[in-house]
């Protein structure tokens, strides 16, 4: 199973020459990231709420076709691998049925208070039932 998720390139996000700058895709990742987790009940609000922070280690980006502004990027995304402390993603943004960008973010689990790491699913035990159903 993958989450889709579809952003509207802005006027803002596209450089002189028209197209969307590469930096604006790591954007995407996020936004397609934090919408998935909300919907699976897991948003932000409630991780930072039950002390827990989840920075990017790692980013790849991959860039294949240009967006331009208005096109609508279809995100795909899932989980591509699970281990105690850390969590791989990965995206797939599509354009007219061409891949623009392949991608990937790499995420560990922090105490919010003591900001060393955590095993994300003794803390969240359901958590890890979810994100199995989006394996790649």
């Amino acid at each position: 199973m993958e989450y889709i998720y579809t952003h509207k390139v802005h006027y803002y996000e596209t450089d002189r020459m028209g197209v969307t700058h590469h930096s604006n895709y790591i954007r995407f990742m996020e936004e397609t990231r934090v919408a998935f987790m909300e919907e699976i009940g897991y948003g932000y609000e409630r991780m930072e709420a039950e002390g827990v922070g989840s920075p990017v280690m790692g980013i790849t980006c991959d860039y294949k076709t240009p967006t331009t502004f208005a096109d609508p990027v279809e995100i795909h995304f899932n989980v591509l691998e699970m281990s105690p402390l850390k969590i791989r993603f990965g995206y797939t943004m599509m354009i007219k049925g061409k891949v623009a960008c392949t991608a990937t973010s790499l995420h560990c689990f922090l105490d919010s208070k003591t900001g060393r790491p955590i095993k994300y699913m003794e803390r969240f035990a359901e958590l890890e039932a979810v994100l199995k159903d989006y394996m790649k």
